[in-house]
């Protein structure tokens, strides 16, 4: 392992949008250079795969735009509210996309979505034990969204197919179904988040 400390020399904001910010650093390379490394801020998010007792998941069929085209995935959003802890997040996000609520909860996978240029970083909860809630409102994308049911055997064959690529519903996907075949114990929901992005939101803070 490297000893060398990546210290930042200077930074400066290139741009400055509604959901990601965008820096540039001078950062202490080993040999003594001065590189500059682009870096997109990113409020992270939440995410969660939500099992109900027949073993089906809750997949949430939207809109990118980006894309152009609507994708299956898992139940997400952003933690752009101040002062919101993210399970409390995934319990909000799973009642407003899914119109579910769950009993209970633990850590199925971190992700690091981009780590060569960008802090995001997403947090992926299994929610089991359902219950069905009213109807959320919903406007813009979601307000075409629609709600799929799948067994979690049918979810990874749309993985390894190309039918489901969303990178996050990806990972989880292939979390439950390892961590169902190897029965390795999943992580308590206060366990520490070592990657959890907060330099947008301390910056909206300021």
């Amino acid at each position: 392992m490297g000893g060398h400390e990546f210290d930042v020399k200077s930074t400066r904001t290139v741009y400055d949008g509604a959901i990601i910010t965008l820096r540039v650093d001078e950062v202490a390379m080993p040999g003594g250079r001065v590189a500059e490394r682009e870096v997109v801020e990113h409020f992270g998010a939440v995410a969660i795969l939500a099992r109900d007792e027949n073993g089906r998941i809750a997949m949430v069929r939207q809109y990118r735009h980006p894309i152009g085209r609507r994708l299956l995935e898992l139940p997400a959003g952003l933690l752009d509210q101040d002062g919101e802890a993210p399970l409390t997040a995934a319990q909000r996000e799973l009642a407003e996309e899914a119109d579910l609520a769950a009993d209970t909860w633990h850590v199925l996978v971190d992700l690091a979505s981009s780590p060569g240029f960008s802090d995001e970083a997403l947090r992926l909860y299994l929610a089991e034990d359902l219950h069905h809630l009213d109807e959320a409102e919903r406007v813009d994308e979601e307000a075409d969204m629609t709600v799929e049911w799948l067994s979690l055997d049918d979810a990874v064959a749309m993985v390894l197919s190309g039918e489901i690529v969303n990178a996050t519903s990806v990972a989880g996907i292939l979390a439950a179904s390892a961590a169902d075949r190897t029965g390795i114990a999943l992580r308590d929901v206060d366990a520490p988040w070592t990657d959890e992005p907060t330099a947008l939101r301390d910056r909206r803070r300021s």
